[in-house]
């Protein structure tokens, strides 16, 4: 079992890591949308969206996987009304290669943001 950690994504606000390698499969813990220096960003869905995949980018390439190898992701979000424009910020990440997805509504979020979501992707 290996920890990934990079300084290119935020680090962990809790008692965890940004991700764990065990034979070649690479499990995130969900990145919400702060920058890697701890900055909340605050905007729509989208804005919050695109830093998310930032970030989940940052991980994937840490722990030598990439968009192309995640096999399943799961999608939090505090709306289910937002769920069409997360679709359209999650197209242009997996838009040819698209993984087994789960997405649920929560009350609520970590720093109350508007989403997070997990990969689990193939080390190559």
């Amino acid at each position: 079992m290996k920890t990934v950690q990079t300084n290119q994504a935020p680090a962990a606000i809790g008692p965890y890591s940004q991700g764990i390698i065990v034979n070649n499969m690479f499990y995130s813990s969900g990145q919400i949308p702060l920058t890697a220096d701890g900055t909340l960003v605050t905007g729509d869905i989208k804005e919050q969206a695109h830093q998310v995949f930032q970030n989940l980018q940052a991980v994937l390439t840490a722990a030598g996987a990439s968009f192309e190898t995640v096999v399943k992701t799961t999608v939090f979000i505090k709306n289910m009304d937002d769920f069409a424009a997360l679709n359209e910020v999650y197209g242009e990440y997996f838009s040819i290669h698209k993984p087994a997805r789960s997405c649920v509504e929560v009350a609520r979020l970590p720093k109350d943001v508007l989403v997070e979501i997990e990969v689990v992707a193939l080390v190559i």
